[in-house]
């Protein structure tokens, strides 16, 4: 299948989703990227970009990687074929980074959340991060830091 060269409005043409709230209320400590397992009309619906990473987040059960709250539209073509939108999907990772990440998870109170879905030589991807969540004078100062860099560039620009 042939490239439509077309770039979507953030310009990699790529990546289908980005979870932005995630770098603002969390602290990613480390990041690795797994497949998922899909439906066709999913599959379709990703190529048209209609996916939402908003509330999703990463459950382990039974030595198996779940990705939850993850939406992905219906695909208007499919007809019956369509599944339920939040489904839960079950996340390709090799069993070591299973069973390392779960553990963390359950001894520290991290959690382990989606930054981005992608594409990676034709199969949809997503880019998973632990975290640990932001206290509100963390996001606070977070916030400053970013104004205080933003000024200090505007007044090298205006000082060329």
């Amino acid at each position: 299948m042939a490239k439509s060269g077309k770039k979507k409005k953030g310009g990699d043409p790529d990546r289908i989703a980005t979870n932005r709230r995630a770098l603002h209320d969390y602290e990613i400590l480390d990041s690795t990227e797994a497949g998922m397992a899909l439906l066709g009309p999913e599959v379709k619906s990703l190529r048209a970009g209609h996916a939402t990473l908003g509330d999703a987040y990463v459950v382990f059960r039974k030595g198996e990687a779940w990705l939850m709250n993850l939406h992905i539209s219906h695909y208007e073509q499919a007809g019956r074929a369509n599944v339920e939108p939040t489904r839960e999907r079950k996340l390709l990772l090799h069993r070591r980074e299973i069973s390392r990440w779960a553990s963390k998870v359950a001894e520290k109170g991290l959690t382990v959340i989606p930054l981005n879905l992608h594409w990676t030589a034709g199969r949809a991807k997503v880019e998973l991060g632990l975290a640990r969540g932001k206290r509100s004078y963390d996001k606070r100062h977070a916030i400053r830091e970013r104004e205080e860099r933003r000024d200090l560039d505007r007044a090298m620009r205006r000082g060329r």
